[in-house]
């Protein structure tokens, strides 16, 4: 029993779960229109911001990135393929690792893609150092999570 002084545990409100639920659902929904100008999806996006940033990487290195799994990320990559955006091939060095490279079009969509950020940044009324504050507690619950599960 919970006396009136106690918060109650189990309300919706009290959840650090349910605020960044709620949360990156904002995010992933301020970030829709603006991505529907570049065709892309939000996990397409996130695909895109790691091969802009480092193209030839592999599937592996990718999902490591974006902690997704093969399965995830193959039939986002197939559709990424289909758009003309990214090839995968097979490495040189072992025929087992896809490697995913940005085509022509891939690289040219960067270019397009360059204010998105600066665009989402406006939508948010906060400090930039509230901002980095906000990026560096998130990064802290992922990667004290992601330690328990090694």
């Amino acid at each position: 029993m919970t006396d009136e002084k106690t918060p109650d545990l189990l309300r919706l409100d009290n959840q650090l779960c349910f605020a960044l639920y709620s949360a990156s659902n904002a995010i992933v929904r301020a970030y829709r229109p603006l991505l529907e100008t570049l065709d892309l999806t939000y996990p397409q996006y996130l695909v895109m911001l790691v091969l802009w940033q480092q193209d030839g990487i592999s599937v592996k290195q990718l999902g490591e990135k974006l902690f997704l799994d093969s399965g995830t990320l193959t039939p986002l990559l197939k559709r990424l393929e289909t758009k003309g955006l990214i090839q995968r091939e097979r490495s040189t060095q072992d025929e087992r690792v896809r490697v995913l490279t940005l085509t022509g079009q891939g690289k040219t969509l960067k270019k397009q893609a360059a204010n998105i950020p600066v665009q989402m940044r406006g939508q948010l009324n906060i400090t930039e150092s509230q901002l980095q504050l906000l990026k560096a507690h998130c990064e802290l619950v992922q990667q004290q999570l992601h330690e328990q599960e090694d």
